[in-house]
């Protein structure tokens, strides 16, 4: 047993028998305890996951399916309707990457934090109480509820010996598991800036009352908050509505913008999908079966026991992506919608090495690559499409042949292959339909070659 875990504990309440003077002294009031004669974990780690024959047949079904990667994310809580890419987003927190060990010491953090901001009324609380569920080892709290010393560790002096003893936050009680924090918003400063340390270096040091030492915390932080006005307010800056420091924020691999956008269709959709949820008792047709809540652990804990690795061909191709994104900060000026600092880049190859580990590879491919950069684009798109500027926004097709003329003019070349085409246009945050669908229709019309 750990600190953190869940048991059940069957055994025989005894009173602790006192002798001499201090049976005297304690009268009719015994100090009482638990003698346990059985304990059983209500949860186990992924580690501590076995599988039979049968599991691993089931779970190798699971993975021969074709686009296994959204059928695994859309059966992460079936019950809310939409958000596609957030729960996407959840299932790369469940898988993690990998947590690299230097030889100096120096430790890379393999987890992944994610930040929820939203209007009320948006799934977010559901959604962190779905992943505390379908976690084997989870902490839920709130930011009200929650002190810096209880997300941390705490001094107290112990009843009965009277020693300084040391109580571990929800933080430390997390270790390889999931810290959900609903309410982010909502704590003091003070306490806010106690899981700096956690969030990067991901230890607790602690030096109180003469106890100085630390604390592993190797946890991964999903966070809830609201924005600033209670509702996002669109007159307002984006930094002005999230209302959270940049050391914060930086530290955040994904952080996404949910609003809840009036719309005729959609909201006609989103009612259908509740009032079959109320009378069915269960989620509309997915157009395949959901996955159950164990199969699912099942499978990202046999996909956790792969280690991929970035190859040697890729570090260009991810280089110069990050390089654009810090390009397009600048040129975006007061205007940008986020901060990209180092921290996004370890950020891109973390997101790329639990999308290998989905795939049970051993080797980080450029698709794994494209799908990470394409959703950090999605979480900042969701801030730029609340800025408000119209003159900057095109269609689909007019912002892909954008993408591709620009590429084509920094090279510079008129030729663009497919592969390269498809592989800009999903860093640009969009499909490889719509991909598609520019190339037979525009190619011939902008003057572009595309070979395929």
């Amino acid at each position: 047993m750990r600190p953190g875990d869940v048991v059940d504990i069957t055994g025989i309440f005894l009173p602790k028998p006192s002798t001499g003077f201090k049976a005297r002294q304690t009268g009719l009031v015994a100090d009482t305890y638990i003698e346990a004669m059985a304990v059983k974990h209500q949860k186990t780690g992924y580690s501590d996951i076995l599988m039979s024959a049968d599991d691993m047949t089931n779970l190798w079904h699971h993975h021969q399916q074709q686009d296994m990667y959204g059928k695994l994310a859309q059966s992460i809580a079936p019950e809310i309707y939409g958000h596609a890419d957030v729960k996407k987003a959840l299932l790369l927190l469940l898988c993690g990457g990998v947590t690299r060990e230097l030889r100096d010491g120096i430790r890379i953090r393999g987890d992944v934090h994610v930040c929820l901001m939203g209007d009320p009324g948006v799934a977010k609380s559901q959604l962190l109480k779905h992943i505390t569920t379908l976690a084997p080892r989870s902490v839920y709290t709130t930011g009200r509820g929650s002190s810096g010393v209880g997300l941390t560790a705490s001094i107290q002096r112990d009843t009965t010996t009277g020693e300084m003893i040391l109580e571990g936050g929800a933080l430390v009680l997390a270790d390889n598991g999931i810290c959900c924090i609903d309410e982010f918003d909502k704590m003091e400063e003070s306490d806010r800036t106690a899981i700096h340390e956690v969030m990067e270096q991901q230890t607790v040091s602690i030096a109180k009352a003469g106890i100085t030492t630390t604390l592993n915390a190797r946890t991964a932080v999903l966070a809830a908050a609201n924005p600033a006005y209670g509702r996002y307010n669109i007159a307002a800056s984006p930094q002005e509505n999230i209302n959270l420091p940049a050391a914060l924020l930086s530290r955040f691999d994904l952080m996404w913008l949910i609003l809840d956008v009036a719309g005729s269709e959609s909201d006609v959709a989103l009612a259908q999908h509740v009032l079959h949820v109320h009378k069915e008792g269960k989620p509309p047709g997915l157009g395949f079966e959901p996955i159950a809540s164990s199969q699912l652990r099942a499978y990202v804990a046999h996909a956790r026991t792969f280690s991929p690795h970035v190859p040697v061909e890729l570090s260009n191709y991810i280089a110069s992506a990050y390089a654009e994104i810090r390009q397009d900060e600048i040129d975006a000026g007061e205007k940008a919608m986020g901060y990209t600092t180092a921290r996004t880049l370890l950020s891109i190859l973390r997101l790329s090495e639990a999308l290998a580990r989905l795939r049970w590879a051993d080797q980080v491919s450029e698709g794994d690559v494209n799908e990470a950069l394409r959703l950090i684009k999605m979480s900042k798109i969701s801030l730029e499409d609340t800025a408000g500027d119209d003159t900057s926004k095109f269609d689909p097709i007019t912002a892909i042949y954008m993408a591709i003329r620009d590429w084509a003019d920094a090279q510079p070349t008129s030729e663009v292959r497919y592969d390269q085409a498809v592989a800009l246009v999903i860093s640009k945050g969009y499909t490889v339909e719509v991909c598609t669908i520019f190339i037979n229709d525009f190619c011939d019309f902008f003057s572009l070659v595309c070979i395929l």
